[in-house]
């Protein structure tokens, strides 16, 4: 399968990119801003499997030049997509009335803007080899009537706008032999989680949220389509 993954350098993406590497036949883009810790995960995983197929393209999804810098390097490495994993995030844990129009910015400007910048982009290589999955990586705080915490409302929005934007875009997509899914995360031990709640321990690890997501990817997001879905794993 050719994959594509972003935020790849950390975290659940990091983990996610290692272990559908690690699976034979499979080839994996992971995508990032920072360059040093792709170069450490695609140094890992040829440890790990000296066969393994991991091409890293240090990139900023939130840049105005993301079809004339990037998609040339996509296609440069595969002519179609089996799966698509918008996985980049950026949270901001800020009370509502202490936030400012870069916090706003930087946050939809990761976690909806470049989603759908690269979806549009990407498209021409979705659906035409067989089925392509896109999966959505969401937040249970975006989910409707899951528990709100406070310093998260924009956050929660934008993963919000995620979720819902994977409902619409599933319909839209749904001749075309592509399908959209979103999963709705909860807290998972994360660098990202410990800047925004220090000292907080969430009872699920990467290694743990990245089995779920490279089982859902080759699996049910391969048949089925416009799902909102919150993993049982807390």
């Amino acid at each position: 399968m050719n994959i594509l993954i972003t935020g790849a350098s950390r975290g659940i993406g990091r983990e996610t990119a290692k272990q559908l590497t690690l699976i034979d036949g499979n080839k994996v883009i992971a995508v990032s801003r920072n360059k040093a810790k792709l170069e450490e995960l695609r140094s890992e995983c040829k440890a790990l499997n000296g066969k393994s197929q991991l091409i890293t393209l240090p990139f900023d999804l939130t840049s105005d030049n993301i079809k004339d810098e990037l998609f040339p390097k996509i296609v440069h490495e595969v002519d179609h997509l089996d799966i698509l994993i918008n996985n980049a995030g950026f949270l901001v844990n800020k009370p509502f009335l202490e936030l400012d129009s870069e916090d706003i910015q930087k946050v939809f400007n990761t976690n909806l803007f470049a989603v759908i910048k690269l979806i549009q982009m990407l498209l021409p290589l979705m659906g035409k080899h067989g089925k392509t999955s896109i999966v959505n990586i969401g937040s249970i705080g975006g989910y409707k009537g899951s528990d709100k915490f406070t310093g998260l409302s924009i956050y929660s929005a934008s993963k919000g706008a995620l979720s819902t934007l994977s409902e619409c875009l599933a319909e839209e997509f749904k001749d075309l032999n592509i399908n959209v899914n979103c999963l709705a995360l909860g807290g998972v031990n994360t660098e990202m989680l410990h800047q925004a709640f220090p000292g907080y321990k969430a009872p699920v690890n990467p290694e743990q949220m990245a089995a779920y997501i490279v089982d859902f990817c080759q699996g049910e997001g391969m048949q089925s389509s416009g799902k909102v879905i919150v993993p049982d794993l807390w």
